[in-house]
């Protein structure tokens, strides 16, 4: 794709969506050219020496080229693959290596999911700099969020809102991910959840799975969390739960009997966890299908 730059115009109807684009660009900057070069749109010029906030959020991926990124946090060196996060409001600056240039894709957006989505600890833990490498997935959706903003047909807002989110997603996910690939613990970690769901009306010693495993419970205890989002014990119990939902919906087994068949010291354990993960009693589950 040839380089562009297109500011948009959200209607107050985008803006009521929650997330919004206000720009998007792509710039291939050669080795020995001035950055930002004269043609940068005036709305976003800075100076490198004064720097510049934004009203918006932006995500920078760039894919050739190398250079350095600068905010309060410090100063961090950019690498093809490195995807550079701005916020509102934060003093920063960039640029590539006069030696390199760099080729850098852009979107600019804001809104109240923004907001709480950059409040989420992931990005609130995370520095500016994610380093990705080359992602193919991430490349396309910055090329089809551009295809939508040349053309702006009726909606288009609303369809790039759901990339960007889908961008942020595969963004974390492709983070996540360096923390396993190719060791060992994934495996093991993709055992666990087979065989908690394999087991689920069983009661699982995590620990003695580790041992048997030949790895320390607590790294296990960690890492399976890091790749699940939930410790062990939550994973297994959060599929009990999901297990005696299908049972009150899909048999005629009593409440009781479910909440011993699934392992639960008595009934009434049995409920308030139940009622506490899904926000209602087994016997209001129950009624749903009995009327």
């Amino acid at each position: 794709m040839d380089d562009f730059f297109k500011y948009v115009n959200p209607g107050q109807e985008d803006k009521d969506w929650g997330l919004f684009l206000n720009c998007a660009g792509k710039a291939s900057i050669n080795p020995g050219v001035i950055y930002p070069p004269s043609t940068h749109p005036s709305g976003y010029y800075f100076s490198y020496e004064n720097g510049r906030t934004l009203n918006e959020y932006q995500i920078n991926y760039i894919t050739g080229g190398e250079g350095v990124y600068e905010n309060q946090g410090g100063k961090f060196k950019i690498s093809p693959g490195s995807l550079i996060f701005t916020r509102p409001g934060e003093w920063h600056r960039y640029r590539p290596k006069k030696s390199t240039g760099w080729v850098e894709h852009y979107v600019g957006f804001t809104g109240y999911i923004a907001h709480q989505m950059f409040g989420r600890p992931w990005f609130t833990q995370k520095n500016s700099i994610v380093e990705v490498g080359y992602r193919e997935e991430i490349l396309d959706t910055y090329y089809k969020i551009f295809d939508y903003a040349l053309e702006e047909k009726p909606g288009y807002q609303q369809v790039v809102a759901g990339m960007i989110m889908k961008m942020l997603g595969f963004i974390v996910s492709f983070d996540k991910q360096k923390d396993f690939s190719g060791k060992r613990v994934e495996k093991i970690i993709q055992n666990a959840c087979f065989t908690i769901r394999e087991n689920v009306e069983s009661d699982i010693n995590f620990q003695s799975f580790a041992e048997e495993n030949n790895i320390g419970y607590s790294y296990f205890r960690k890492m399976f969390k890091k790749y699940t989002g939930v410790p062990p014990v939550q994973y297994h119990l959060d599929l009990k739960i999901l297990r005696a939902k299908e049972m009150l919906l899909y048999t005629d087994k009593s409440i009781k009997e479910i909440s011993y068949d699934l392992g639960f010291q008595s009934i009434y354990y049995f409920s308030r966890i139940f009622k506490s993960k899904l926000g209602v009693s087994p016997s209001e589950i129950r009624k749903t299908v009995r009327v």
